[in-house]
């Protein structure tokens, strides 16, 4: 793998929002804001937000990583710097969270459900490093606020996901919480 010397932030989200569409803009902000601060970006290399983010990092000058699944027979999408061809879906999960430094949950179907419980469940059980893990509020609250409540019964860590819909308070909220 060529070098990134930047920290590497995760972003999962889906693969259908198109260019004009909110959640598409959105992600393209993120991406450019979280390049125009220094980091580069791993996703999931093809289309939606994942395409989005890559193409909002590289608008900044910052670098992309793309970990893509042979079994989807995609190509990744042409803002990808970076591709990490993985054989099989949990081969690809594991990369994205390993690449990771910090994670970005946006809106997503069951496939950014199951990314966003695995790195959740790797920091409940501290299985990996204490990392910042950041969600898009308005989607995902409901079910934080009920794995939290859940967490609080088995007296375990509660606020491992932090929550907000502002761009600007997910990056600070991601500087402020990576290990200096």
């Amino acid at each position: 793998m060529a070098e990134i010397k930047n920290k590497i932030i995760t972003i999962f989200g889906s693969s259908f929002p198109k260019p004009g569409e909110n959640e598409y803009e959105f992600a393209y902000k993120l991406g450019k804001k979280l390049g125009e601060h220094g980091f580069a970006i791993c996703n999931g290399g093809f289309y939606g937000t994942m395409e989005a983010s890559a193409k909002g990092a590289v608008a900044s000058g910052s670098s992309t990583i793309g970990i893509t699944i042979d079994s989807f027979g995609l190509n990744a999408n042409k803002f990808i710097q970076l591709e990490i061809r993985c054989k099989n879906l949990f081969e690809r999960i594991t990369k994205l969270i390993e690449l990771g430094d910090g994670y970005i949950v946006l809106k997503g179907g069951t496939g950014t459900l199951l990314e966003l419980s695995a790195v959740w469940e790797l920091a409940n059980k501290k299985m990996i490093k204490k990392k910042p893990i950041a969600a898009h509020k308005d989607y995902w609250n409901d079910l934080v606020r009920l794995i939290d409540k859940r967490m609080i019964q088995e007296k375990r860590d509660k606020g491992i996901v932090f929550l907000s819909n502002d761009i600007d308070e997910l990056l600070f909220y991601i500087k402020s919480n990576l290990e200096k």
